[in-house]
C-alpha cells in the first residue's frame, strides 16, 4: 500500500480533506514549516520531502497552494502519484493577475497578520459555505503563521514550472473563481465546483480519487 501525503493550500490546513475519504489508505497529513525569505516553491518542497519523509513511491494529493507544491515534489522525487484539487500544473495555467500583482507587488505591503484576518474580504473569492465549513475556513485561516502568509504569497506569485510531471492528475471546478479552469488542459472538470468544493462537492471528489487511486 502507498502512503498517501496531504498538502493544505493558502490559509488553510490539512483539515480541508475533513470530508474526503481516505480510510482504506495510509494517510500523513503535512502540516506547514516555517520558511526562510529566500525559498521557493521548489526549496520548500526539499523541506516537505525531508521532513515527513516523502518516499518515492508516495502519493501526494495538494489542494490550491498544496497542489503547486505537490508538483514541485514530483520533480524532485519519482511520487507514484501527484493529484491536484483546485490548483494549478504550470504557470502557463496561472491567472492573469499573477502577472499583474508581479509588476505591481502590493503584496510586500501586506503584512502577513493582516492577510490572516482578512477572511470576510477573501471569502466571496471562494465559493458559497455552509456555516460549519465558514467557521472552519475563518479558523484555518486565522491560525495560519502571518511569516508563511506573506511568504507564500510572493513564491506562488514567481512561481515558474513549464513541466507537467508524468503521472500527474488534475480535478478543479467550473465555478473556481481563484483558477478558471478554461485555463487548466487534461482536468477533471466537477460542474459548480467552487475554489473550495473540497468541502461541499466531496462526494463527487471522493468518487474521482477513488477511481485515480485504483490505477
Amino acid at each position: 500500500m502507498s502512503k498517501i501525503f496531504l498538502i493544505a493550500g493558502l490559509g488553510a490546513d490539512t483539515r480541508v480533506y475533513n470530508n474526503i475519504d481516505l480510510h482504506e489508505h495510509d494517510v500523513t497529513p503535512v502540516d506547514w514549516i516555517e520558511p526562510n525569505k529566500q525559498d521557493t516553491l521548489s526549496t520548500y518542497a526539499q523541506k516537505l520531502i525531508h521532513q515527513y519523509n516523502i518516499t518515492p513511491g508516495s502519493i501526494v494529493i495538494g489542494n490550491s497552494l498544496g497542489g503547486m507544491i505537490t508538483i514541485e515534489i514530483s520533480k524532485l522525487i519519482p511520487i507514484k502519484k501527484a493529484i491536484l484539487i483546485s490548483s494549478i500544473k504550470t504557470s502557463n495555467e496561472a491567472p492573469w493577475y499573477f502577472s499583474l500583482f508581479r509588476n505591481l507587488p502590493v503584496y510586500k505591503l501586506i503584512p502577513g497578520k493582516l492577510f490572516t484576518s482578512m477572511g470576510f474580504m477573501v471569502k466571496p473569492l471562494f465559493g458559497h459555505m455552509g456555516t460549519e465549513d465558514a467557521w472552519l475556513f475563518s479558523d484555518m485561516l486565522k491560525n495560519t503563521s502571518p511569516v508563511f502568509a506573506k511568504w507564500a504569497m510572493g513564491a506562488i506569485l514567481h512561481w515558474e514550472n513549464k513541466l507537467t510531471p508524468a503521472d500527474t492528475y488534475h480535478i478543479t471546478g467550473d465555478k473556481d473563481l481563484i483558477f478558471d479552469y478554461k485555463r487548466i488542459k487534461g482536468a477533471t472538470i466537477v460542474k459548480g465546483g467552487t475554489h473550495i468544493m473540497i468541502f461541499d462537492k466531496a462526494n463527487e471528489i471522493n468518487k474521482i480519487l477513488k477511481r485515480i487511486l485504483k490505477k
